[in-house]
């Protein structure tokens, strides 16, 4: 997986978001002046394409049977407890943007979660969603860790 998210490997090959960028004529960003909820919303889906990733290569089974092992890994409890054993090796920038994000104020919360969970996962899911829109990959990947 390392390969393939590098910005660049060394022949010269793309990234996905560059490929997207390119075909989509798609403008730089400045991904600090973003809402942390916007933020979060594409943490969540690179958190969820990780995950179903990794399950899919690991094992072949039925959809049914994938999308409980990955609902069981990418939720707010889970984010929430990975967010408790990164937090202390945040730099000072990431811990601001997971700072924006736990303290934003979503509409909703999770159906199995409590609130103070619910609001570290979305720090977590909005730090996850800038590395990946920075393309910081190698750091991004780090965070998320091990993928069960």
């Amino acid at each position: 997986m390392e390969e393939v998210l590098r910005v660049k490997d060394p022949e010269g090959m793309e990234d996905f978001q560059m490929l997207l960028d390119r075909a989509l004529d798609l403008p730089h960003r400045d991904w600090s002046q973003y809402s942390p909820l916007t933020l979060a919303w594409i943490g969540d889906t690179v958190c969820d394409l990780a995950v179903r990733t990794a399950l899919l290569k690991r094992s072949n089974m039925q959809t049914d049977k994938l999308h409980r092992k990955a609902s069981a890994i990418v939720n707010a409890r889970s984010q929430a407890a990975r967010m408790e054993e990164i937090r202390p090796l945040l730099t000072d920038r990431e811990e601001s943007v997971y700072r924006r994000g736990r303290n934003a104020s979503p509409a909703h919360t999770a159906k199995n979660a409590q609130r103070s969970e619910y609001l570290e996962a979305t720090g977590y899911e909005c730090l996850i969603g800038w590395l990946y829109l920075e393309r910081q990959y190698d750091r991004l990947l780090e965070l998320i860790g091990e993928i069960p």
